[in-house]
């Protein structure tokens, strides 16, 4: 029913009334049991977590979006890597399906306690498909009561991280699949909307830049079939610590880029 939530072990629904769905595949920070005892002390930080997503996007309900939400970690199961783990960025350093090095390149798992391809199709089962499941539901079901449904993928990630990428990131990182996920009108709105939104604003955006969307973008944006999509890569450090452990949410610097976002979203939609 509209506006209610419903908690899964792999993720959390607030079902919505419009043509909105927002997916937020990297928040989470659960582990499965036994896990935690096999990642390195450095891992037990979860330090390339989506922080605080589903706060930073509280005016989402403003919009009666539906929001998808994990519960477990990108550590369990990348929900925003093919099932297959073939590489979304053939040739650049990025993660995988179920990782095995931190961003920056450490291990994530004590020497020998890598998972191997049997445990890795249990995950894909046990976890990967269950969200996939539900997103792809919740997506007919905004497209069979309005004819179209609109995809919302929201990230973030540090400003800096050498091994993936030069330099440091501008601040909102849109990715359409290089125009692949959505009509061209709606990519223009979206990529004027972010120009007059954050430039005035301070930051710094880029459309299709190192960050052209994952696998929900790409696979979900099928603007022929009623479904329009868009990755939103959002540097860590316009709304929180980044440099942590606590990382820690800074309502201050949220208030700032909330109306950016909301602008950019209300582009989206409209």
């Amino acid at each position: 029913m509209t506006g209610e939530t419903m908690v899964h072990e792999v993720y959390t629904l607030r079902c919505g009334g419009s043509a909105l769905v927002v997916s937020m595949p990297h928040c989470g920070t659960g582990l499965f049991d036994g896990l935690e005892a096999r990642l390195t002390p450095e891992a037990l930080d979860l330090a390339d977590t989506d922080w605080h997503i589903p706060e930073l996007y509280d005016f989402a309900a403003e919009f009666d979006a539906t929001i998808i939400a994990a519960r477990l970690s990108r550590y369990v199961v990348d929900l925003n890597r093919p099932s297959s783990g073939e590489s979304l960025y053939p040739g650049q350093a990025t993660t995988g399906l179920c990782p095995t090095t931190l961003f920056d390149g450490r291990p994530l798992y004590l020497a020998g306690a890598e998972p191997d391809a049997a445990e890795i199709a249990g995950r894909v089962a046990s976890y990967w498909q269950p969200y996939h499941a539900a997103l792809a539901a919740e997506l007919d079901r905004a497209k069979a009561a309005h004819g179209r449904a609109l995809l919302w993928d929201a990230h973030s990630i540090r400003g800096v991280v050498p091994r993936l990428f030069e330099g440091r990131l501008p601040d909102l990182n849109i990715g359409t699949a290089r125009g692949a996920s959505m009509s061209p009108d709606r990519r223009a709105r979206v990529a004027a909307a972010a120009a007059a939104a954050a430039g005035p604003a301070g930051y710094t955006h880029v459309v299709d830049g190192r960050f052209v969307g994952g696998h929900i973008t790409r696979s979900y944006g099928r603007p022929d079939q009623g479904v329009e999509a868009i990755q939103m890569e959002l540097v860590q450090e316009t709304y929180m610590e980044e440099n942590g452990p606590p990382f820690s949410f800074l309502p201050e610097r949220a208030a700032r880029i909330r109306p950016v976002l909301k602008a950019v979203m209300a582009a989206f939609i409209g």
